[in-house]
């Protein structure tokens, strides 16, 4: 003699207690790679360097790729056009530095006269490397 009641259907479960720890897992991982990229800067590779110090004040980014374009603050900027673009910076900010991003196969010619503009605005800049 059997008392109990049938199941008419098999019943359903889902068991979610282990999607809360992925999507924590998830979650973590997105906010983490998300503060490493930096988005105001060209990809180039840079040269390596044994010492290196973080800028704290206004900067401005001014980047050298390897075929010879120039960027301000990710902007496509001629030569030509360089030092009103830095000059309407510098403008803007009393205390102005560039940091300025070379891909390691440009001419250093092609570097020092990006400096020799900042040195006639009388502006600081800092150039930009990969430390070791």
């Amino acid at each position: 003699m059997n008392l109990r009641k049938r199941q008419r259907g098999a019943s359903a479960e889902v068991h979610t207690s282990a999607m809360n720890d992925i999507m924590f897992f998830l979650l973590l991982f997105f906010l983490i790679a998300s503060t490493l990229t930096n988005p105001n800067v060209v990809k180039l590779l840079l040269p390596k360097s044994k010492s290196g110090k973080a800028v704290a004040k206004k900067t401005v980014n001014v980047s050298i790729d390897k075929d010879l374009q120039y960027t301000v603050d990710k902007k496509p900027v001629l030569l030509t056009d360089l030092p009103t673009v830095l000059g309407s910076y510098k403008s803007q900010a009393a205390e102005l530095t560039i940091v300025l991003y070379v891909d390691k196969t440009v001419a250093i010619q092609d570097v020092v006269g990006v400096m020799d503009i900042a040195q006639k605005l009388n502006i600081k800049m800092v150039l930009a490397t990969v430390p070791k």
